[in-house]
């Protein structure tokens, strides 16, 4: 049994035990809430005292690769700099669509408040600083301080500049930290997959703590989140479509056609990498030349993950409505802002362990309480298909978009050198 299958099966498990405990009515239901509690509990702070330290190390080692990717050719440096300015597009578009879609399918009030009952140990920032005071705030006097105290607006500030900055380093210097961030990160890996072995045990005791204080209502809360998220990622897929059409000058059946055969695979194995090939014979039907598909697809793969920010930045947007916390403009500014810089901390890593190290700095940086990621992981697995699927088709739609810049690039370049010569 696959860990994603273990971890959604402890979740209905849990909450099927903690609903039927309710019927009971005896006094021991509150003992058995108050020694699953401290187990939850304590499972959440396993996964929450990797974060710091591993959205430090991917960072640091993401940027430096893509520094260095940049470098290595045209093709690669446009690459990058569409595929960013995409992702913050979506993460902004997810901050529209979100609020929108929870309006027109609004969760039942009673869901809510039976879910937010039940995360007792959920604290929400209240009181939202100003705007003179958040710019201030963006740097930090004192990184240490900033990381212990979850501060992690100013510390990725902090993160991005230091690691910058090794990009400027003689290569000796430069390869030494990058090798000790990533070995940091390595470590950090290995202790979350700890952690995530006693996922089981862990959603488990949740669910039944959530099951047994709010009763049927948490499992419609947990299935209109998934709707509500999934939503947001089909969206994205979705826009993929025009992209190639206008960007692209591509057909909408042609693309529609040489995108389905990734667009399967990307369901049935719900990765990108195992979609690469399927995408690259896609690309290669729409008449991208296999010099530009060759550089521009195994760069997306890697470090273009169109439905992260959105998605991830949904997820928080929802725990926040379900908590009844009104966003200030500022704090959607800072939302989008980190959604989109820390896909970049989330690439190659396994679905769950990229869903907490991208979801959770978003909660931190807006004040928005993180502890009900520890139910909504177990079943990620749903909207990791629409993850995916976004996912692949967004790559070969980019990819066309700059495939016709290149030939319009090489086009001018020609013109120039007859006129020159």
């Amino acid at each position: 049994m696959s860990q994603p299958t273990r971890i959604l099966l402890s979740l209905i498990l849990g909450l099927i035990a903690g609903i039927g405990s309710i019927g009971t009515g005896g006094a021991w239901v509150d003992d058995a809430v108050a020694v699953a509690q401290p187990v939850g509990d304590t499972w959440l702070n396993g996964l929450r005292m990797t974060i710091v330290p591993l959205v430090v190390a991917l960072l640091v080692t993401g940027i430096a690769g893509t520094a260095e990717t940049a470098r290595s050719g045209r093709v690669a440096a446009r690459s990058l700099f569409l595929f960013f300015s995409f992702l913050v597009a979506a993460s902004a578009l997810s901050a529209l669509l979100t609020p929108a879609y929870l309006a027109l399918f609004p969760l039942p009030q009673a869901s809510a408040a039976a879910l937010k009952s039940s995360l007792i140990g959920a604290q929400a920032v209240s009181d939202v600083a100003g705007m003179g005071d958040f710019l201030k705030s963006l740097i930090p006097t004192n990184p240490v301080a900033a990381a212990a105290n979850d501060a992690i607006v100013p510390l990725i500030v902090f993160t991005m500049a230091f690691a910058f900055a090794i990009t400027r380093l003689p290569d000796v210097q430069r390869k030494m930290l990058t090798a000790f961030f990533q070995a940091i990160a390595d470590a950090m890996l290995v202790m979350v997959g700890w952690v995530l072995w006693l996922a089981p045990l862990g959603v488990g005791a949740l669910a039944y703590v959530v099951g047994a204080r709010a009763g049927s209502g948490a499992v419609g809360a947990l299935v209109h989140y998934i709707l509500i998220v999934s939503a947001v990622g089909v969206t994205i897929s979705l826009i993929a479509y025009p992209v190639a059409m206008i960007g692209g000058r591509r057909g909408l059946v042609a693309f529609a056609r040489s995108i389905a055969p990734a667009q399967a695979i990307a369901i049935s194995t719900q990765s990108s990498l195992a979609s690469l090939p399927a995408m690259l014979r896609g690309a290669g039907a729409l008449g991208v030349p296999v010099a530009t598909s060759g550089v521009v697809l195994p760069l997306a793969v890697a470090v273009f993950r169109v439905t992260a920010p959105p998605m991830n930045l949904a997820v928080m947007l929802y725990v926040a409505h379900w908590y009844g916390i009104a966003l200030s403009p500022a704090q959607y500014v800072t939302a989008v802002a980190v959604a989109s810089i820390t896909t970049f901390s989330g690439v190659g890593l396994p679905g769950q362990i990229t869903f907490y190290a991208g979801v959770a700095p978003i909660g931190l940086a807006i004040g928005v309480p993180i502890e009900a990621l520890g139910l909504l992981i177990a079943v990620e697995t749903i909207p990791d298909i629409f993850r995916t699927i976004g996912n692949v088709t967004m790559d070969v739609a980019v990819t066309t978009v700059i495939s016709e810049r290149v030939a319009g690039s090489d086009e001018s370049s020609e013109a120039d050198a007859l006129l020159n010569g």
